[in-house]
């Protein structure tokens, strides 16, 4: 994912690079983040929290196919919800915070810093359908 490079818009994050692999929505508010380590998603909670911001968080892995099927639309889904904050976890990377995944892709909805919703498999309409519940 590349941020919006020679468009003369604000410095974009490229926040999802090398991620899935494929070109993937460029994300227009600074809301959209991935996890390169343990202490990064920790961090990345906890600013969560702090901000009181809904954190919806992506468990995934590079070699999970439905993971790659899933993340364009959490990436759209970035964009048309720029209050909340979206991480994107690789369960390979981040093998200590995430060990209690048991499948992936899997969405953890947070509220104040507390998990309040979760779900896991495919599903791009379920996804949406649980992002506007809870922002």
């Amino acid at each position: 994912m590349a941020a919006a490079e020679g468009s003369g818009a604000a410095a974009a994050p490229s926040s999802l690079d090398g991620v899935g692999g494929d070109s993937l929505p460029v994300n227009f508010h600074g809301n959209l983040v991935s996890a390169r380590n343990n202490e990064q998603f920790k961090s990345l909670l906890d600013r969560a929290k702090a901000s009181k911001k809904t954190t919806i968080v992506s468990f995934g892995a590079s070699w999970c196919v439905m993971c790659k099927q899933m993340l364009p639309t959490f990436c759209n889904l970035s964009n048309e919800y720029p209050r909340s904050l979206f991480i994107y976890a690789d369960i390979d990377e981040c093998p200590d915070e995430t060990k209690d995944v048991r499948y992936t892709p899997t969405f953890r909805f947070y509220s104040n810093g507390d998990k309040v919703d979760e779900f896991y498999g495919v599903g791009a309409q379920r996804l949406r359908d649980r992002v506007w519940l809870h922002s």
